[in-house]
């Protein structure tokens, strides 16, 4: 019995002290802080992308959901080198660069260039994130804000526009506290998630994003070691180039594209987020198929009508905004696409870097 009153004590003070750590944690909701205790830029080597990945032991990377440690993990945040001038490439997965190596992403063929500004040298940050979205880009936006960007560059496309899927990017839906910050500055009212509560944020609740962020730093030793940050199969599909006979989209039908159904105004809420820092919107290449049925699509995302639609409007947005915009739409041809309808081979990530190469000095170069 002595035995039994004993054990019984040790289990309550332990199940007492649990509770009240996990009391504690939610009360001084530490995750924010901790996210950014890295050894990156330290230890060892900063990122030169997000870290993403799905297959963690293949790509010596992971998905997560903490802003802070991916900033934290991104070269970004390591100090400004001297004399620099800053080019943050804001995008999607395109511009993050699914398949290929950090060197033949648009931000490695831009800095393989050597730009510069008299003696000041010019370095392009790959700064795009998996997901389309110009939700989720608006809120990694306000964070880099910080990191003195010189120019930002926005690659977008129409798929990332929709209103209705805004927040379907899971960086975005994990993040309602920062969408809240994010609408109370810029004024964008969307049905953000609501922030964790107190019990979402004890430590039960959030072992999976505590788990993350060590994690992420195991991996770190791994991708310093072999510059490995992604995993590249043997073979992949291929993006379709024939397509289906279906001139939907997004459940419109043509020519039914209300101006309200697209979240345009992102980029002006961009350039206001980014105060006097000049921001260039493009409007990325894209595949245009020649198979079948590419008289009704140009590729899986999009039937002509709609996209047709959205350039005019882009355009048309651009000049009543005076927004800086440039659209490369049609830049390359349907054999330097790779897997998706925008994601680029290493050739044509190339000729896109010698496209924004004058583009971006003749914006840092100016008197």
């Amino acid at each position: 019995m002595t035995n039994w009153r004993f054990l019984l004590r040790v289990l309550a003070k332990a199940l007492a002290l649990f509770v009240a750590l996990n009391l504690l944690y939610a009360a001084l909701d530490p995750l924010p802080a901790l996210g950014k205790l890295s050894g990156y830029n330290w230890l060892f080597p900063g990122r030169p992308r997000y870290p993403f990945g799905e297959t963690p032991r293949q790509s010596y990377n992971l998905s997560l959901y903490s802003v802070d440690a991916m900033m934290a993990a991104h070269e970004v945040s390591a100090a400004p080198r001297q004399g620099e001038l800053r080019v943050f490439l804001v995008g999607d997965s395109s511009v993050w660069g699914t398949l290929l190596r950090p060197q033949e992403t648009l931000a490695g063929q831009l800095n393989a260039r050597g730009l510069a500004c008299d003696d000041q040298p010019v370095r392009a940050f790959n700064l795009g994130y998996p997901t389309i979205s110009l939700t989720k880009d608006l809120m990694l936006l306000a964070e880099l804000r910080r990191y003195q960007p010189d120019l930002v560059i926005w690659l977008t496309t129409l798929e990332a526009a929709p209103v209705a899927r805004q927040l379907e990017s899971p960086l975005a839906a994990n993040n309602g506290a920062r969408l809240h910050t994010l609408g109370a500055e810029t004024g964008l009212a969307l049905d953000y998630p609501s922030a964790p509560g107190f019990w979402e944020r004890t430590i039960v609740a959030q072992r999976r994003e505590l788990a993350d962020l060590a994690r992420l730093q195991v991996y770190g030793v791994m991708w310093a070691a072999t510059g490995i940050d992604q995993d590249y199969p043997a073979s992949y599909e291929p993006a379709a180039r024939d397509l289906e006979a279906d001139p939907t989209f997004h459940g419109y039908q043509p020519p039914e594209l209300p101006s309200d159904a697209l979240l345009l105004q992102a980029f002006d809420l961009g350039q206001r987020l980014l105060g006097n820092t000049p921001l260039l919107v493009v409007n990325e290449p894209m595949l245009i198929s020649s198979g079948q049925n590419s008289d009704i699509r140009y590729n899986f995302f999009y039937p002509r009508w709609a996209y047709d639609r959205y350039r005019q409007t882009m355009q048309q947005q651009a000049q009543d905004a005076a927004w800086d915009y440039l659209d490369l739409w049609d830049l390359l041809p349907e054999s330097e696409f790779t897997n998706s309808a925008i994601h680029l081979t290493p050739a044509g990530e190339s000729a896109l870097a010698e496209q924004l190469a004058p583009e971006i000095l003749a914006r840092l170069c100016q008197p």
